[in-house]
């Protein structure tokens, strides 16, 4: 049982993020009529600074906090691909998220979906976008609910049975009403708190748990014996896995419906560029949570079967005093409570703008589609905590794996569309669907693992990148095939070029896109 300086500490962190999350209408308040821009994306009003904190804290999520170093806990150096993965973020929303933005605001889109039923006048692909970041988002958002469920539980905070599940229900209740207030201003304000508890509580535990294991070299040697063999070193039959890993999730990063929620949030592309040089901040934060799992490892700590994820919320209830361990445990908790809020907002928008304005509702005036994406978000949300009762923890687990590998299946619409419109819409539908087969048939193969094997070596790679290269080749051919017979596409309404294009800068020479 937790002691009382922890737990006092903790309620001090959750009471005020639930205080931040009363003053979101003060954030740029705005005298406009209700509209699913102004609920869902703040009125693109975001500056730098809270556009830094609500996207850093809606792609660092609270289970990514516990699962990497849980991963290094268990298997050593492959949970390192972390790193380089969310470093190759960076350019990647450099690029791309300015762009959309763009085109998002010059035409009013607020979801991906819209781009993409704007750039190639499909509504049937714009529909499969959008269920594919539903379908993708909802595990997700359940294990923001397991992250805080392992880490309450570690630290002794989580009490057995339905008291522990009424702790649960009264955290997410908080936070849906002050999403269904507020939108994405109540994320936004709370993020600001995540990022301050996380980068004080993780810099400080760091410190003091590599002073009391004698420092880095003892924690990597101590971390090696229990793991034995070269574990802390990659084999080069480890390398594709590793790599394909790492490249194929930042491609698919970017196309979750909450993380570009929190782009389009942001006030122009000149905001987004500096957020994007910016956010490797939060790559330091990750790596020095894979290296509490090596720490973990090196102190004895004794994670329960199947449990790795728990390894470093015990070493702190086991090392640090009482109100650090609850600072810790408040800020990994306020950093589920960012994501999850964000993603019931996308994928109640991904419904309202896509499907039920799209199919049901045509003339939805704005205060209804407003009203409407706020009774899906409470759903989604009460969704998720049901997903979690009443389902094993691998299942969620299980399904978010799927979730990454089918998310990755829309990146040729939407980003190989911002720069071409060359490919035919009906050729992206069957390349979408050639890539969903494989995805989920080669994951479910091996076991709902996403690294699957190629070959007599075998050669292992990640399941997601195998079959979106699938996607491309299916959508590239169709497309050919499809222009050769003149079966006619719908029209572009973006106004962004047909085609990739190359000219110079004739003062310097050099080339622009």
């Amino acid at each position: 049982m937790a002691d009382g300086t922890l737990t006092a500490t903790f309620l001090a962190v959750i009471g005020g993020a639930s205080l931040l999350a009363v003053t979101a209408r003060r954030l740029r308040p705005s005298d406009r009529l209700p509209s699913l821009e102004g609920w869902a994306l703040a009125d693109r009003s975001l500056g730098p600074v809270w556009t830094w904190f609500l996207l850093g804290g809606t792609i660092y999520t609270a289970y990514t906090f516990t699962a990497v170093p849980g991963l290094a806990y268990g298997n050593g150096a492959a949970a390192f691909f972390a790193v380089p993965y969310t470093v190759i973020v960076c350019p990647l929303a450099f690029v791309l998220l300015g762009r959309l933005w763009s085109v998002a605001r010059a035409h009013g889109y607020i979801t991906v979906a819209d781009f993409v039923r704007g750039r190639y006048g499909s509504p049937p692909l714009a529909l499969v976008v959008a269920l594919t970041g539903i379908l993708a988002t909802m595990p997700y958002l359940a294990l923001q609910l397991l992250g805080i469920r392992a880490v309450l539980t570690a630290g002794g905070v989580y009490p057995r049975g339905a008291a522990g599940d009424l702790v649960m229900v009264a955290l997410f209740a908080g936070l849906a009403v002050a999403t269904y207030r507020h939108g994405l201003r109540a994320p936004t304000v709370i993020s600001a708190l995540k990022a301050v508890a996380v980068f004080v509580s993780l810099t400080a535990v760091t410190w003091l748990v590599l002073e009391r294991l004698g420092g880095p070299g003892a924690v990597f040697d101590g971390a090696a014996r229990r793991l034995g063999g070269d574990a802390l070193v990659l084999t080069p039959a480890q390398q594709p896995a590793y790599a394909t890993l790492a490249l194929g999730s930042a491609l698919a990063l970017l196309m979750y419906p909450h993380v570009l929620t929190a782009g389009f949030a942001a006030d122009g592309p000149r905001t987004l560029r500096k957020v994007s040089v910016a956010l490797p901040a939060w790559t330091g934060l990750l790596a020095l949570f894979g290296v509490l799992g090596f720490a973990a490892l090196a102190a004895g700590v004794r994670a329960p079967e199947g449990g790795a994820e728990a390894a470093v919320p015990m070493l702190v209830d086991r090392l640090m005093p009482g109100p650090l361990a609850g600072l810790v445990f408040g800020a990994i908790t306020v950093g589920a409570l960012v994501p999850a809020a964000v993603m019931s907002i996308a994928a109640a928008t991904s419904f309202v703008r896509n499907v039920y304005v799209e199919y049901v509702h045509p003339t939805a005036t704005p205060k209804r589609q407003v009203r409407i994406a706020k009774a899906v978000s409470l759903i989604a949300k009460a969704g998720a905590v049901a997903f979690v009762f009443g389902l094993r923890d691998q299942d969620a687990i299980n399904l978010q794996l799927l979730g990454g590998v089918w998310i990755l299946q829309i990146f040729p619409a939407v980003a190989v569309g911002l720069f071409t419109g060359r490919l035919h819409p009906r050729a992206l539908l069957a390349g979408w669907a050639a890539g969903m087969v494989a995805g989920t048939y080669l994951v479910v193969r091996e076991g709902f693992s996403s690294i699957v094997g190629f070959g007599s070596g075998p050669l292992e790679i990640y399941a997601g990148l195998a079959a979106l290269l699938l996607n491309l080749i299916v959508a590239v051919a169709g497309t050919a095939v499809l222009e050769r017979l003149g079966v006619p596409r719908g029209a572009d309404l973006t106004d962004l070029p047909s085609r990739l294009t190359v000219r110079r800068r004739p003062e310097t020479g050099a080339n622009q896109q």
